[in-house]
């Protein structure tokens, strides 16, 4: 909630969204904008883990 993310407009709508996989670093969109390449092995681990999740969820509820 109030960042510049695409999910705000689905959060406005009251549905839940699962945000923070995005790049590790700062000066965002500045000049001066830098990434972590240590952060974005971590992000896609993360999202790797979390499709995973829901890939053999098959309709369950997930833990």
């Amino acid at each position: 909630m109030g960042g510049a993310s695409d999910g705000n407009f689905a959060a406005a709508l009251g549905l839940p969204v699962l945000d923070g996989l995005g790049a590790v670093g700062g000066g965002a969109h500045a000049r001066s904008e830098w990434i972590s390449i240590d952060g974005m092995m971590q992000r896609t681990a993360l999202a790797a883990g979390v499709l995973a999740k829901l890939g053999s969820s098959s309709g369950r509820e997930l833990d």
